[in-house]
This record gives C-alpha cells, sequence and structure tokens, in this order.
C-alpha cells in the first residue's frame, strides 16, 4: 500500500529531523554551567527508559521490585531535577524561567498523581505491576477508578510537557525550557519525551485497561495495542487544548484535583472492603 503525501510525510520527517540535530552544531551560551547542563539533557531520556523498566509485557517486566509503582513514581519525581537543570545549565533568562514554570506545574500534579496510584495499589493489593494486571481478570479498574485514570494521563502530558502543559516550553518565552538547545542536546530531550509519554501510555494500559487481557489476539498484542490507543487519545486531546497557565494549573490541581483523587481513593478503600475487588 502507498502511503499518501501526509503519511509519508510524517513517518520521513522525524528521521530527517533526527538526523538534521546530529549534524546541527551544539549552540554556545555566556558562562553555562556546562556540567549541570549536560547532566540534565543526558538524564531525561535515561529517567524515561529506566521508566519503562517497570512496565508489564506479557506479564513480565525488564526489572521487578516489590514497589513498582514507587519506582515509577521516582523516575517521575527524578524528571523534575533533570529538566530543570536543562533550564538552569545555559545561564539564560528564557530557559530559567521555562525551569520554574516546569517545577510549578510538578507541584501541582503530583499530590494528585501519588493518590491515583495510591486507589490503584489498594485495589490490586500489591505495588508490582505485575500483581496489578492480574487483578484485573475480572474487571478492569478504569470502571471503579475513572477519576484516577483521568489524572494519571494527565501526569503523563504534564512529565512530557505536552499539549495544555506546555508552559515550560511556551512560545511567550521562546521556547522555555528548551530555547538554548540545539543539535543532540536537543534530540535527547525530545525523544526523551516522547519515550516518556509513551511509557506512561503502557503503564495506563497496564494499571487501568487490563494490560495484555483480551480475546483472540495473544496478550502482547493486547497491551501494544492499548498503548498506541492511550498515545493516541493524549496526542489527539492535546492538540486541541490550549495551553494553561502553570498558575491556573496549580489552581486546579489543588483545589479540584486533589479533593477529587482522595475521595477516588476512599471509594476505593470501601469498594475493598466490601469484597468487590476480591471478587
Amino acid at each position: 500500500m502507498v502511503l499518501s503525501g501526509r503519511g509519508a510525510r510524517a513517518v520521513i520527517e522525524p528521521a530527517r529531523s533526527s538526523v538534521r540535530l546530529l549534524l546541527e552544531q551544539r549552540r554556545a551560551t555566556l558562562a553555562p554551567d556546562a556540567l549541570l547542563w549536560r547532566l540534565g539533557v543526558t538524564a531525561v531520556p535515561v529517567l524515561a527508559v529506566l521508566s519503562l523498566a517497570v512496565v508489564p509485557v506479557g506479564g513480565r517486566t525488564l526489572w521487578s521490585t516489590d514497589a513498582d509503582l514507587v519506582w515509577f513514581n521516582a523516575m517521575e519525581a527524578l524528571l523534575w531535577a533533570a529538566v530543570w537543570l536543562v533550564g538552569w545549565g545555559p545561564n539564560a533568562v528564557h530557559a530559567l524561567n521555562g525551569g520554574y514554570r516546569f517545577l510549578a506545574q510538578g507541584l501541582a500534579y503530583e499530590l494528585p498523581l501519588m493518590f491515583s496510584l495510591i486507589a490503584v495499589g489498594v485495589a490490586a493489593g500489591s505495588l508490582r505491576t505485575a500483581d496489578i494486571v492480574s487483578a484485573q481478570e475480572g474487571l478492569w479498574f478504569v470502571a471503579s477508578m475513572p477519576v484516577a485514570f483521568v489524572v494519571f494521563l494527565a501526569s503523563a502530558a504534564a512529565f512530557a510537557f505536552w499539549g495544555p502543559f506546555g508552559a515550560p516550553t511556551g512560545s511567550d518565552i521562546a521556547g522555555g525550557v528548551t530555547s538554548e538547545l540545539s543539535g543532540v542536546d536537543r534530540l535527547l530531550v525530545e525523544a526523551g519525551r516522547a519515550i516518556f509519554l509513551g511509557a506512561t501510555a503502557a503503564m495506563a494500559a497496564a494499571l487501568f485497561l487490563g494490560g495484555g487481557s483480551g480475546p483472540v489476539l495473544p496478550g502482547l498484542m493486547w497491551h501494544l495495542l492499548k498503548t498506541v490507543a492511550v498515545v493516541i487519545a493524549l496526542v489527539w486531546v492535546g492538540r486541541r487544548l490550549p495551553v494553561l497557565r502553570p498558575d491556573r494549573v496549580v489552581e486546579v490541581a489543588w483545589t479540584v484535583l486533589v479533593p477529587l483523587t482522595l475521595l477516588q481513593a476512599l471509594v476505593v478503600a470501601v469498594l475493598l472492603l466490601s469484597g468487590f475487588y476480591a471478587a
């Protein structure tokens, strides 16, 4: 089947952009903190890849712990520091402004995200992602905890500063945290953002959509299809919503999302005590 012109461009353009960035000379700024800058740039894709280690595929994970949810959340927390270093390192006002915007958003959505993960762990009676997938054999968790599911997806967009959470790279601050990135540095950060968005989509499929459960097709295929569906939804919604001001994100998170996710966790606890999940 021959790709249309638009489809061909969608396939070719990422590869073309990657090659161009690999050949592009790194931008220099006045008196940068080169060590912290490079450390932040390198840490973004590394942390994104490490977050994939506890995503269960086919009932197994690359790195099995007794607290996979804590590991995944820790990688997100370390990403705060990495992105802030990317903003701090160049010694440039727009980049630093973007870094602080990312920190402000992080303070806003970290608590709702943690309560969402707690709800999942309580329902499954375990912090291991493989156990959480197994606990959804009868009913996917998204059915009993839709608020946690939506908040988890919002956190994916926020950590990748995508869509309505794109203020850290806003045009009003000339690209913000990525304004001084070029060449390999920009390629690494953009790759890290994309990998983390995909990793969180894969984790959402495992935590809320039953992972590889489904009829006819192999479990691996079902998990892949669910992950792709979540990514498509995130991209589609992200391109249609306006960018939110960081102060508005903080306001909504603390006055709306924190109470909602606390209530969601309470509902899950009541359902657990009533034997809903044991069934």
